[in-house]
């Protein structure tokens, strides 16, 4: 399950807080979903900053609790903002990104450590040197680990454009039954993806098709389908580039994420 808060605090408070008492109502997001809340000072820096979340995530995966305030910003704020709002942000799972005045924090789970590096530092490099990067990244935990070392750079195969797995596909998961069984009681997310041939929805029609062919699959092998989620992503988070037959094959995959 992959989801992002992007929160775009009230300007006028102090460096030390958060002032609960003026932010507006929260929602919990849907899986998939990207949750921005907060105050800007006008219609134009609420329009810049939702178009581009829109542009990176797609204009339906965007919730707006975005409020319009007397807050103070400063200089070139949302100028800034846009620019931390970028593909890299899509790396991240379970993310949370607070932006509070001239200090940017950024938490939740990343695939490995250079990752976590990387995308702290092109966020500190896109920003003058009065802001400040708090880097929360984390690295998954060992089980995670154990579930991606078992499954490695290998794809589940699907027969073109179906949801049948070939027996290629049936291989590489009947490995990842070991190790998922060995998660006894955690709750584990299978989330399909596609690459960008094609139309957007019928890539995440297909990639939710195949995710719940392959929970169907796993509980048919003894696993608990109560601890199994199914979900689709589609085309919206590639691995590699989809200008080549190597960069689709590669984003067109299954991933499991233990959920936190």
């Amino acid at each position: 399950m992959r989801w992002h808060y992007l929160w775009i605090p009230l300007l006028m408070i102090s460096s030390q807080g958060w002032a609960q008492n003026l932010a507006p109502a929260v929602i919990s997001p849907k899986p998939g979903q990207v949750l921005v809340t907060g105050t800007v000072p006008d219609e134009s820096s609420k329009a810049a900053i939702l178009a581009r979340l829109r542009e990176v995530y797609g204009t339906e995966k965007v919730v707006d609790q975005i409020a319009i305030g007397p807050v103070v910003m400063p200089a070139n704020w949302s100028s800034y903002v846009r620019k931390l709002i970028n593909p890299d942000l899509k790396l991240i799972s379970r993310g949370q990104l607070k932006i509070d005045g001239n200090t940017i924090s950024v938490r939740g789970e990343v695939a490995n450590e250079a990752q976590r590096q990387h995308i702290a530092s092109a966020m500190a490099t896109q920003l003058n040197p009065t802001y400040t990067v708090k880097n929360g990244l984390h690295v998954p935990a060992a089980e995670q680990n154990i579930l991606d070392a078992t499954l490695g750079n290998r794809i589940v195969e699907f027969e073109t454009g179906k949801t049948t797995l070939t027996p290629a596909g049936q291989a590489v998961l009947d490995e990842m039954v070991e190790p998922l069984l060995k998660l006894k009681d955690k709750q584990v997310d299978i989330i399909g993806h596609t690459d960008n041939q094609g139309l957007r929805a019928s890539n995440l029609s297909l990639s939710r098709a195949r995710a719940d062919t392959v929970k169907s699959y796993l509980a048919a092998k003894g696993l608990n389908a109560e601890r199994l989620a199914a979900s689709g992503q589609g085309s919206d988070r590639p691995i590699a580039n989809n200008n080549s037959v190597e960069g689709r094959a590669r984003n067109r995959r299954i991933e499991f994420r233990i959920a936190q």
